[in-house]
């Protein structure tokens, strides 16, 4: 945290900074430009503002919802790789490997970042003099008279035209003495692993939509070939219902009654094409397809839920791209405390110009045509109405909002890991409640169907428990897609398989 004001050199009025004590090797012979320029490059190393130090975040000692959970499957199955890959699904590792290629956000994101090391490499040429040459060429003759220096002119007069060129070269360059510069460096170098760690989230974030999208559209799938089954179950039964009608031991109500049970699913399993078609359109856009181009062959849900194990909070804090990049963020902020800073001490430019006067062409560059100058200046602000104060405590202010952000964005993740922990162990209750539900559903639709064709029951009780079957399939499905679902939560809260080493240096 920033207490009151560091500074890794001392103010000019309690003396010079350490680092400028081998200014004191100059030859007593030195010019004194030469001697202000050696000055300035040891006092160069002085850096005034704050320096950074990360801010301690809040993190428990453990998940709330880690104990008593386990793994679905063994620690082999942890992705040592693409975080996918722990689905083991080929369609889906093909799908998620054209995020980072073709996904029109991922581009964005990855413009920003160019944009960010840009921006570092203009900072760092304020640390470098600035180099000139200024090659000119003119031709004028007097207006005659005696002075023989009259007003140029193009066109005549009495005097006798003349040419004379020039060759002059000048270095101007403001030492960064206070740095100012480098602090200005430092920032857009935190900038731009702020913009890396942004594009590291936008392509973690696109996955996690792709694989979210992906389950749903099996899940989807998986209901289709339940709908079909179902299909398949209500024909068979309405067949049983005409049978017994035929044979005069059932009443003509129920064979219609089976007739609409029949065409009911039927017109739901029509209905499920639909959803999954604006799944399938939604991962074509991901992977920057057209949604005309992208066709993906029917399959079923997965049935296993892989799960790699949390880790403890503190390795959280170097998985997430977005904690890296609202650390950074700070860091950025806290560079620019010193660069508002730097603004209450003088700032020192020193230029130089040398070259050649004369003519002709051929005896330009010669010693009686060589012209030279040196120069410094120093400059500073006696009273600008409390504008700098006020842009240091702007400074100190933003800085404060970097830190709360940081420090909510590492509560939110740790809220989304407890939450996947969650719904993974309450899902993983409900999935198997559900099995026994289905079978038990199951078991009484074939109990029914045998008691019906006996005659010992009406066919309504057949139709209540086929309707129960079909309701608790149903849901099984969807607990088995909530998993899933939740089992990415997880993967991406964690991070992905992403780490804050990635980071830019």
């Amino acid at each position: 945290m920033i207490g009151r004001r560091r500074s890794s050199c001392f103010a000019p009025l309690r003396g010079p900074c350490p680092q400028a004590a081998g200014a004191k090797r100059i030859p007593r012979r030195a010019p004194p430009l030469l001697a202000l320029a050696l000055s300035a490059v040891a006092l160069s190393a002085c850096m005034v503002g704050p320096d950074y130090r990360r801010p301690a975040a809040p993190v428990p000692v453990a998940y709330k919802e880690l104990r008593g959970w386990t793994v679905a499957q063994p620690r082999d199955a942890v992705d040592r790789g693409a975080w996918w890959s722990i689905y083991h699904d080929a369609a889906l590792d093909r799908l998620e490997r054209e995020v980072e290629v073709s996904n029109q956000t991922v581009k964005q994101y990855a413009a920003a970042y160019r944009t960010a090391v840009a921006l570092v490499r203009e900072a760092r040429a304020g640390l470098f003099p600035t180099v000139g040459v200024a090659p000119s060429v003119s031709h004028s003759a007097g207006s005659g008279g005696g002075s023989g220096t009259g007003t140029s002119s193009s066109g005549g007069g009495g005097g006798v035209p003349r040419t004379q060129y020039s060759v002059e070269g000048s270095i101007d360059w403001s030492p960064d003495l206070w740095g100012r510069v480098r602090r200005q460096i430092e920032s857009q170098k935190a900038a731009a692993q702020v913009s890396a760690a942004d594009l590291a989230n936008a392509e973690l974030s696109a996955q996690m939509i792709l694989a979210t999208d992906y389950f749903d559209l099996r899940a989807e799938d998986s209901l289709i070939d339940l709908l079909r089954q179902t299909v398949a179950a209500y024909r068979h039964a309405l067949r049983i219902a005409h049978n017994q009608y035929a044979a005069g031991t059932a009443s003509a109500a129920d064979e219609v009654t089976a007739e609409a049970q029949l065409a009911g699913a039927r017109a739901q399993l029509v209905g499920v094409g639909a959803q999954r078609a604006i799944y399938e359109h939604a991962i074509a856009v991901l992977t920057g397809h057209p949604p005309a181009e992208l066709t993906i062959r029917p399959a079923p849900l997965a049935s296993q839920v892989p799960v790699p194990p949390p880790g403890l909070p503190s390795t959280l804090l170097q998985r997430r791209p977005d904690i890296a990049a609202a650390e950074r963020q700070m860091q950025q902020e806290n560079a620019l405390i010193g660069v508002q800073v730097a603004a209450f001490y003088p700032d020192i430019s020193l230029s130089a110009l040398g070259g050649f006067i004369g003519s002709p062409l051929s005896q330009l560059f010669t010693t009686a045509n060589r012209v030279w100058s040196l120069g410094a200046a120093a400059s500073e602000t006696l009273f600008a109405g409390g504008a700098r104060i006020a842009a240091v405590a702007a400074a100190r202010a933003t800085y404060d909002q970097s830190v709360a952000n940081y420090r909510q964005v590492v509560l939110t993740a740790l809220q989304q890991v407890e939450d996947a922990l969650s719904s993974l162990r309450i899902l993983a209750q409900q999935g198997r409640a559900e099995t026994i539900a289905v079978a038990a559903a199951q078991r009484a639709v074939d109990v029914l169907l045998n008691q019906y064709r006996a005659g010992t029951v009406a066919y309504t009780s057949v139709i209540t428990e086929q309707t129960t079957l079909l309701a608790d399939q149903q849901a099984a499905l969807a607990v088995q897609q909530s998993r899933l679902v939740a089992s990415v939560a997880l993967v991406t809260a964690l991070g992905g398989g992403w780490n804050a080493g990635e980071l830019p240096r």
